[in-house]
């Protein structure tokens, strides 16, 4: 299915956040994400399903000042 990552599409076989984030490295890591412009908790994610056309955000934290 194509999604929208982060602003730019992208081809996806995952059929839950938690899993896009595995297929995108993101897995294990302290992100931030939203779908549809909505903020999803981490323990949400694997509950999440994902549907062709979806936008997805990921943010990760920056280190410095």
């Amino acid at each position: 299915m194509k999604i929208m990552l982060n602003g730019k599409a992208h081809d996806s076989r995952a059929e839950t956040l938690s899993a896009l984030l595995d297929e995108c490295g993101y897995g294990g890591r302290p992100v931030a994400t939203a779908l549809n412009e909505e903020f999803v908790p981490a323990p949400l994610r694997d509950e999440q399903t994902l549907k062709d056309g979806d936008r997805v955000e990921v943010v990760a934290p920056m280190q410095g000042g």
